[in-house]
């Protein structure tokens, strides 16, 4: 059987040799080396997980600036260099303040914090206090394009709302995508006069995910991006507290309300529930610190050499934070974050030099972007959809990275978010080119979409698509879904996720090698891509 990198270079030869196509070729081929080596620097213990302002940081992103640099390619910062300075605002609550009470007249019943509660510091207020009723609202949604309205026949005005994570099953991906999302569920119980919002994790998130895994980091800090005018954003002062319970910490809520929470959370599942208002108050207090402080995106320019279509612009994107140091694991405390996302801006600065060093440039220039503060709410990529370097109008499309699993030999690739717009196309002549199938979302609930840096863009009206390996090994003994799952549950966002990490390399190389076709495809096609007929972000999000 012929080498996988062997392969790899003759699939480079092959593409080459084909000359222009409206996709292009991708004529230098990737290499695991060069991938291990930015892998190893940016996921090592000495940069302390790269937390969101932190030194270790600024290293990482100043090491990611000169690599791009090095390659040639043009700054795309501020100032002209390669960085762009994201204002934050840092946000963290004093624990021992935190404070969720249940009432029912004299009777006081205080929740403990992790064991009952947790809660995030206010990025507005530096202390809060709100205490109204409790009314349970389902998922908390108000969907008139899927005919579901979790408010109907109940008043929220001056009350405190609990809701359940997710949307409704019976709704399409997408729709459960979007209306899952929580800053869209704060917005809808505040435009409805609520206070104050608890949340409660679907009996479906609560199987999965232990309440440990869940809360292990509470009480660290938090960052919102700053706006000049109005200050941190997103802006969801109307909610004066918020907390997530634990199902225990919930049921006290019904009790003596003729419902059980089990009962509720089981008629939600099944699309039978109707609002309705509990038997009990709650009150919510807390004091919060403020720092305000900066944390840079990296944005280098490979500039395009089609006089109509150079001065537009596809991204290539990946989050260049983690979360820093955290409680530890045994005696480990650093998140080095290696899958996530280490491995993913490696990939993405081998695919900057792959398409730097082809002797023939894209139609289009593609702009590598590396950003910020993802894992506090895609804040570097929403600060930079909002203050692009480059003209809003002249950036067609994203193609985002995050976490890319190399647990196995991977058969396939997921691409998420593809058969909104035109993209699928590119998509589907990618990875044709790079021996890979397309398969479909493993894990619809998990609305991956909404989760990652692709989404900032998408909600600026910009086609956008986030590959990830596929879950079907070409080795019938591995079993891919099995894998994937174990790290999702026992090392996502834990210090697990290091250099220790198995790593498939020649998949890695083929996962370069398909966005980096990917990325050229679209730069090189005359067509801008565009939002498909009807399709629900499009018509929600398109300029």
């Amino acid at each position: 059987m012929i080498h996988p990198a062997a392969w790899l270079s003759c699939c480079a030869l092959l593409l080459a040799q084909a000359g222009h196509s409206s996709d292009g070729a991708v004529e230098v081929a990737p290499s695991r080396t060069r991938i291990r080596a930015h892998l190893r620097f940016l996921a090592d213990d000495q940069l302390r997980g790269r937390g969101t302002g932190s030194p270790e940081y600024e290293i990482a992103a100043r090491y990611v600036a000169a690599q791009l640099d090095g390659l040639g390619l043009e700054a795309a910062g501020v100032d002209g260099s390669f960085l762009q300075p994201v204002p934050l605002r840092g946000v963290r609550i004093d624990a021992a303040s935190a404070s969720v009470e249940i009432r029912r007249g004299a009777d006081v019943t205080p929740l403990e914090w992790k064991k009952d509660f947790v809660m995030g510091g206010d990025a507005t207020r530096t202390e809060v206090a709100v205490a109204a009723p409790v009314v349970f609202v389902g998922h908390g949604i108000v969907a008139p394009d899927q005919s579901h309205d979790d408010y109907a026949g109940v008043d929220v005005n001056g009350r405190i709302v609990l809701l359940v994570s997710g949307a409704p099953a019976s709704f399409p991906d997408t729709q459960r995508a979007y209306y899952s999302s929580t800053g869209v569920k704060a917005a809808e119980a505040a435009a409805r006069g609520a206070v104050g919002m608890l949340a409660i994790r679907s009996q479906e998130m609560a199987e999965r995910y232990a309440w440990e895994n869940a809360t292990r980091n509470a009480g660290r800090e938090s960052f919102r991006w700053l706006d000049p005018q109005a200050g941190p954003q997103p802006d969801d002062s109307g909610i004066r507290g918020a907390a997530l319970l634990s199902h225990a910490a919930a049921g006290l809520l019904f009790e003596g309300g003729g419902v059980a929470l089990r009962e509720a959370l089981a008629a939600v599942a099944a699309g039978r529930f109707a609002s309705v208002p509990l038997p009990a108050e709650a009150a919510l207090s807390c004091r919060s610190e403020h720092r305000d402080l900066s944390a840079p995106n990296v944005a280098a320019v490979l500039r395009g050499d089609d006089p109509r279509l150079r001065d537009e612009y596809v991204v290539l994107s990946a989050h260049l934070d983690h979360l820093g140091v955290g409680v530890p694991e045994g005696d480990d405390e650093v998140y080095n974050g290696a899958y996530d996302n280490a491995m993913g801006v490696s990939i993405t600065l081998e695919i900057a030099r792959v398409l730097s060093e082809a002797p023939r440039r894209p139609r289009r220039s593609i702009l590598f972007l590396l950003v910020a503060a993802e894992e506090s709410g895609l804040l570097g990529a929403e600060y930079f959809v909002h203050n692009p370097t480059v003209p809003a109008g002249a950036i067609v499309a994203d193609v985002n990275i995050d976490m890319p699993l190399f647990l196995f030999p991977s058969s396939g690739v997921t691409a998420f978010g593809e058969r909104h717009s035109s993209l699928s196309g590119p998509v589907a002549r990618a990875a044709a080119a790079a021996g890979l199938a397309v398969t479909p979302d493993p894990f619809p609930e998990e609305v991956v979409f909404i989760r990652s840096d692709q989404y900032a863009f998408v909600k600026q009206g910009i086609p956008a698509v986030m590959l990830a390996p596929g879950l079907e090994s070409t080795d019938p003994a591995v079993d891919g879904r099995k894998l994937t799952m174990e790290f999702i549950t026992g090392g996502y966002h834990t210090p697990k996720d290091d250099l220790d990490r198995h790593v498939d390399w020649a998949s890695a190389e083929r996962f370069a090698l398909v966005n980096a076709l990917l990325g050229l495809g679209i730069a090189n096609q005359t067509e801008r891509p565009g939002w498909n007929r009807g399709d629900f972000f499009g018509e929600r999000f398109a300029r």
